[in-house]
């Protein structure tokens, strides 16, 4: 049984003329053409591993966008799989080239886990970038001095040097915001991480001034979880979700731990915390009225 070619699907010929995301990204789109492209054929994820001289885990990783693949690895899928189209092949093996390319980020490796490498790849390429924070101010939306402030408690055995790394690809990854098709950042913020004056006064009340300012662009959108709601829908640690405009990329949440993260792309998990997050939004303060409470706060710095 052959599959029916993909020529007509535009997805790879998108991310080889536009890439966005890095990568991590072309991965998850490659693995999910290639594991289409199986399904079509009847084809077993044992079956496949055994032409590419591995094993149905491998498969499985490689479908999921979790390795990079090898340009013989895929042109033997695509022949398993009843690809014959020149023009085709080409640009699946285009697309697996690029999958080993280093993103940006790649020269942060020194200070720069794993599991977090993920989500930075995953950040690039998204459309809507929900989040909801407990302790800290969004990744996004920090200045460089709290930003310092935030490496130093987290990593106190780091270097000075190690901790202006940190900082400098927390700057980095913020110029996201403002470059052409920026992704929509919408986030919640609870109150305490707003009072409480991580770095001193000076630094917590430029990172007010400057969450005013982001709140000006238009793709930004800023709630703060006040202390008189009590309970929140949250209860927990910090959420985020992204959402792609690709049909390849499903929505997936990000759970940020200590030394490790969860990536949950599972229907039933993602539609769960997205209705969290609409339940946070919905008992959160108003974004104007978020923008007053900031402005507060911020005389109380002052």
């Amino acid at each position: 049984m052959t599959a029916a070619q993909p020529s007509s699907d535009p997805s790879l010929r998108r991310y080889l003329d536009h890439p966005r995301g890095g990568p991590t990204v072309l991965r998850i789109v490659l693995g999910t053409q290639l594991r289409r492209l199986r399904e079509g054929a009847g084809i077993t994820r044992e079956a496949a591993g055994d032409a590419i001289r591995g094993s149905h885990a491998k498969i499985s990783r490689l479908e999921l966008g979790r390795v990079s693949c090898k340009e013989r690895d895929v042109a033997d899928l695509l022949t398993l799989y009843g690809v014959t189209d020149d023009a085709v092949r080409s640009d699946f093996l285009k697309l697996a080239r690029k999958t080993s390319s280093p993103g940006w980020w790649h020269q942060y490796g020194d200070v720069l886990p794993g599991w977090f490498e993920t989500h930075i790849g995953l950040e690039e390429a998204a459309s809507v970038i929900r989040t909801y924070e407990v302790q800290f101010v969004p990744g996004l939306l920090q200045t460089a001095d709290y930003a310092r402030a935030v490496a130093q408690l987290g990593h106190p055995r780091s270097s000075p040097e190690e901790i202006e790394r940190r900082v400098q690809l927390r700057v980095q990854r913020q110029e996201l915001l403002t470059v052409p098709d920026a992704p929509r950042v919408w986030a919640v913020i609870d109150e305490a991480s707003l009072r409480r004056p991580l770095g001193g006064p000076e630094v917590m009340a430029g990172q007010l001034r400057h969450l005013l300012k982001m709140a000006e662009l238009p793709n930004v959108t800023l709630q703060i979880a006040p202390f008189s709601l009590g309970g929140l829908a949250a209860a927990g640690g910090p959420i985020t979700i992204l959402r792609f405009l690709e049909p390849d990329l499903p929505d997936i949440v990000y759970l940020e731990q200590l030394t490790s993260a969860l990536y949950l792309d599972k229907r039933d998990d993602v539609d769960h915390y997205l209705a969290v997050m609409d339940r946070l939004s919905a008992q959160s303060e108003s974004p104007r009225e978020s923008l007053e409470i900031l402005e507060r706060l911020l005389k109380q710095e002052s």
